[in-house]
């Protein structure tokens, strides 16, 4: 008997229609388009401005796109994985809000959050899942407003994020496809670096926190930039050296969109062509757990069955990850 392994059969995205540009960023802090251009490869940023709506609307939306593509009825999904850093609210699951909101009732559901990293993560649990025989729809989505989250008067943080969010189905196969392997870390000693600092349990909200603004998402650019450039590129290349490929065997390197210079650090590090390099930052900037699944839906069409795709992701936390898979379908 064929190994079973976890194919991803389908994919579908959102993102929300107000595009804010490097152009409407030059009226809110002192910068311009060139210095956010060169220093991050984002030309805009897609943004929900819709009073009332969060990071669930994101998540509907884009599991509505996959469910039409692929004519799949809602019904058969047995498990919904949201991965987000900005869930609709504290202790109500997001996860179950969306999986009613799509008609997924016999599906159970649950947040998955590991900053930029999270669908990453979710990848390698919906494949866990799928493995064991358990489960054989899992609808894995990486959804973020991270709007609610950013203070559009702090330069180092306004011009990086937008909101947006991606949707995969995850069924299994034992055509030698899918997820082959991974690689993943964690260093939670790396948080201070990247944060919002109030509205957790440690810290939770009074109106000093609200007053010092620390319900906003904080980095510190130099340290996040060299651990990421540093750890992205470490995983991919422990990834390769595991399953004995040589850089010339991929075809894909899907990187977690957080700045051009990282993933073309990464790819240079990996010695890979940047038409093997897929890239979309400049659309939709730094969506956090909607990067990668974002990227597979805009690349859709350019992927052949049986290429080999490295994935990887570096957020806060630290947290960190490689996986390598093997597409599974012609579109």
């Amino acid at each position: 008997m064929n190994k079973v392994t976890a194919a991803i059969t389908a994919v579908g995205k959102y993102v929300p229609d107000y595009v804010l540009t490097n152009k409407e960023l030059e009226t809110m802090v002192e910068t311009n388009d060139e210095w956010i251009t060169s220093r991050t490869g984002i030309k805009e940023r897609r943004i929900l401005k819709e009073e009332g709506k969060g990071t669930s609307y994101l998540a509907i939306k884009s599991a509505e796109n996959l469910i039409e593509k692929s004519n799949l009825d809602p019904k058969e999904i047995e498990l919904v994985i949201l991965c987000t850093a900005t869930p609709d609210m504290q202790a109500a699951s997001t996860g179950a809000f969306v999986a009613t909101a799509i008609g997924a009732v016999n599906a159970f559901s649950f947040d998955l959050e590991s900053a930029c990293s999270s669908f990453l993560y979710g990848l390698s649990a919906a494949a866990a899942y799928i493995e064991s025989g358990r489960y054989k729809k899992i609808l894995l989505i990486g959804a973020d407003k991270n709007s609610s989250m950013i203070d559009y008067t702090d330069r180092a943080t306004c011009i990086i994020f937008g909101d947006g969010a991606g949707a995969v189905l995850v069924e299994p196969t034992t055509d030698g496809n899918g997820l082959q392997d991974e690689y993943m870390r964690s260093d939670g000693s790396g948080r201070e670096f990247l944060n919002v600092a109030a509205g957790g349990s440690v810290l939770p909200a009074t109106e000093e926190t609200v007053k010092n603004r620390l319900h906003f998402a904080r980095q510190e650019g130099q340290t996040v930039f060299k651990n990421a450039v540093f750890h992205m590129s470490d995983v991919c290349d422990k990834i390769l050296d595991k399953n004995n490929l040589k850089h010339e065997d991929i075809d894909w390197l899907a990187a977690h969109q957080a700045n051009r210079r990282i993933v073309e650090a990464t790819a240079k590090r990996l010695d890979l062509d940047s038409s093997k390099v897929m890239l979309n930052i400049q659309h939709y900037g730094n969506t956090t757990s909607a990067t990668l699944p974002l990227l597979l839906a805009d690349y859709e069409k350019q992927l052949k069955k049986g290429d080999k795709v490295i994935f990887a992701a570096f957020g806060g936390g630290f947290s960190w990850g490689s996986i390598y898979f093997k597409w599974c379908y012609n579109s």
